[in-house]
């Protein structure tokens, strides 16, 4: 399962696609795409060159802010202050979304937006379900597909989707019996003091969750979390620092029998 977050493609980024496209080398099975793809209006083009050879794999999306929305220039400093609504003044201009998701429909990705879905692999039954960006409040939560009457009784396993990781989201999530839950959105703290970590996480999850595997626990039970510290950054700060871009390939093993 590869797991993509946070690019944030602007034109001309040859180094970025390069990148992306070579990805495909890793042969996943399924391709999770957790938002922020877009960082310029022209950049939907480059963006599906560069994912075309992944396109041709299993995958599933949901958008973050920053698919709906150019970023605009802020203060740094403000994210000290706590997480940093994008829509907020100065109005952001909206950028070509619609374009980028019926290309990814088109590619067989299915839309996880405030909507759930199951995606069958050989014997297994992945069931998905995602939510629009809690960032901008866009949340809605659709529960796991129903499914037949049996179908608790094959093999299934449940993933939940989010762009960015706020806690009332993963909450829902794990006590609905999620056994994975993928995000992004916090870049990893995008600038991290070696031997702390991350400054900020631009949401209400804490710092030390801001990237990696860790468990999410709530009212008694516990799901797996991994936070992408994603692929790019805002144009406007186009810094990172002892915080390496990355895409993350997981592989899911049975669990051990009792």
């Amino acid at each position: 399962m590869l797991h993509l977050s946070d690019i944030h493609m602007v034109p001309n980024q040859k180094s970025k696609a390069d990148w992306l496209y070579g990805l495909a080398q890793l042969k996943p099975d399924l391709v999770v795409n957790t938002g922020d793809n877009l960082s310029h209006p022209k950049a939907v083009g480059p963006l599906l060159e560069a994912l075309e050879p992944l396109l041709q794999f299993p995958g599933v999306f949901v958008p973050g802010s920053n698919d709906y929305y150019a970023p605009v220039f802020r203060n740094p400093l403000r994210y000290f202050a706590g997480p940093s609504i994008s829509l907020k003044e100065p109005t952001p201009k909206e950028l070509p979304w619609t374009d980028l998701f019926s290309a990814f429909g088109a590619a067989g990705w299915v839309d996880l937006t405030n909507r759930s879905q199951s995606v069958v692999f050989g014997n297994m039954r992945i069931d998905f379900t995602g939510v629009d960006d809690p960032h901008i409040d866009r949340d809605q939560y659709a529960g796991y597909p129903a499914g037949s009457s049996t179908s608790e009784q094959a093999p299934h396993v449940r993933v939940a989707v989010t762009h960015a990781p706020y806690q009332r989201v993963l909450d829902y999530f794990t006590d609905d019996g999620a056994e994975l839950i993928l995000a992004g959105h916090t870049h990893g703290g995008q600038v991290r003091i070696p031997g702390y970590g991350a400054l900020v996480s631009n949401s209400d999850l804490p710092t030390w969750r801001a990237r990696g595997l860790t468990r999410w626990e709530h009212a008694g039970r516990t799901a797996p979390l991994n936070v992408s510290a994603g692929i790019g950054t805002s144009r406007f700060a186009p810094i990172r620092f002892a915080c390496r871009p990355e895409a993350v390939l997981l592989t899911l093993v049975p669990r051990p029998l009792p």
